[in-house]
């Protein structure tokens, strides 16, 4: 084992074990949520929330080649989708006002970074589907640091400083309550709380109102495929597909340029609720991070990059747009390269 790859696995470790929890919301918060996803729909697809090539999604999943691929993001859509109760600590519906301002998950996400003074709630997002082919690249949720952010950066440059370890000192503290409803086949949740070199855990059934606080910005994790593998298939999906439910015949619909490709009766679908928060150990961290005084830029962060492939005798032209240049973007691939290397799915060598 190289230096660079045990490095790489102890950098992508969470702050502690996911803690698996029980009824983490109540059954009128389940249904007010459940209420915006049908009322407000219809509903991108996840990559397209994030992504507008295939190196970009290779460069957050890192499952796949760092070589040059004739895929499009329609080849390798994913029948999964987002929208987002909640951005930048303002929640979008007042309806889960008490959803998103949670005591509860306040308290949750300070004790499990061993009793931090502050936190304060970010985001909050749902991922929803039926049965569907989801790949088995595990990826880490977007992470943040002190200047650089979801709200001012791709995903695929977040993680690929997070699995760089360059950029550790300005790593803002953040838990997640993640929590499923699905009562169907598979659609399991992997995770490698060791790091990407040990061995893999998985969250089993039954998923109704179980979830687990844990720092997913640090550990690789997946959703498992989801239903039985003759029901996954989705013909004429696409990037753009959105789904949206239909009241006429009280199902889930998705559709392509306005076409149904696919109908869900409400049964089938799996929901996942997402909430994120900042933890701050104490005022003075609070502080840091509210008065930009320790920020990075996104100069220093491709400096620092280029910098330290250089020193590795990686060769890479200086990219004249970095945050959309191609090669460079598979050159930071190859540079800070590291997956699982145990999985359910595929027998250890």
């Amino acid at each position: 084992m190289t230096t660079d790859v045990q490095r790489l696995n102890d950098v992508l470790r969470p702050a502690a074990p996911p803690r698996v929890m029980q009824d983490l919301y109540t059954e009128d918060q389940h249904a007010r949520m459940l209420g915006v996803i049908r009322d407000r729909g219809p509903w991108p697809t996840i990559g397209a929330h994030h992504f507008d090539t295939v190196e970009e999604l290779v460069a957050t999943s890192n499952g796949g080649s760092a070589e040059r691929v004739d895929y499009t993001l329609d080849d390798i859509a994913s029948a999964h989708f987002r929208g987002f109760f909640a951005e930048n600590s303002v929640v979008y519906y007042p309806e889960l006002h008490d959803c998103f301002y949670n005591d509860r998950f306040l308290g949750l996400a300070k004790d499990y970074w061993g009793g931090a003074e502050y936190a304060r709630p970010t985001m909050m997002l749902f991922n929803f589907c039926g049965p569907h082919r989801s790949g088995l690249n595990s990826h880490l949720d977007a992470v943040t640091f002190r200047g650089i952010r979801i709200e001012n950066s791709p995903v695929w440059l977040q993680n690929v400083m997070g699995r760089s370890g360059l950029f550790t000192e300005h790593l803002v503290k953040m838990a997640q309550v993640i929590t499923w409803w699905y009562l169907g086949e598979n659609g399991t949740f992997t995770y490698w709380p060791d790091g990407p070199l040990g061995d893999p855990q998985r969250l089993e059934h039954p998923l109704w109102n179980k979830g687990v606080v844990v720092q997913n910005e640090a550990m690789f994790h997946r959703g498992d495929p989801v239903g039985r593998p003759d029901e996954r298939d989705t013909p004429g999906l696409k990037h753009r597909s959105l789904i949206g439910y239909d009241a006429e015949h009280d199902d889930w619909a998705v559709t392509t340029d306005g076409d149904v490709i696919r109908r869900y009766r409400p049964d089938e679908m799996r929901l996942l609720v997402h909430w994120n928060a900042e933890v701050y150990s104490d005022l003075d961290e609070v502080k840091k991070n509210m008065d930009h005084s320790d920020d990075l830029t996104h100069d220093i962060v491709f400096d620092r990059l280029l910098a330290d492939m250089r020193t590795r005798g990686i060769k890479v032209p200086e990219p004249s747009d970095p945050l959309h240049d191609q090669d460079f973007i598979r050159a930071l691939i190859a540079a800070y390269s590291i997956t699982p290397a145990k999985d359910w799915a595929r027998p250890a060598a």
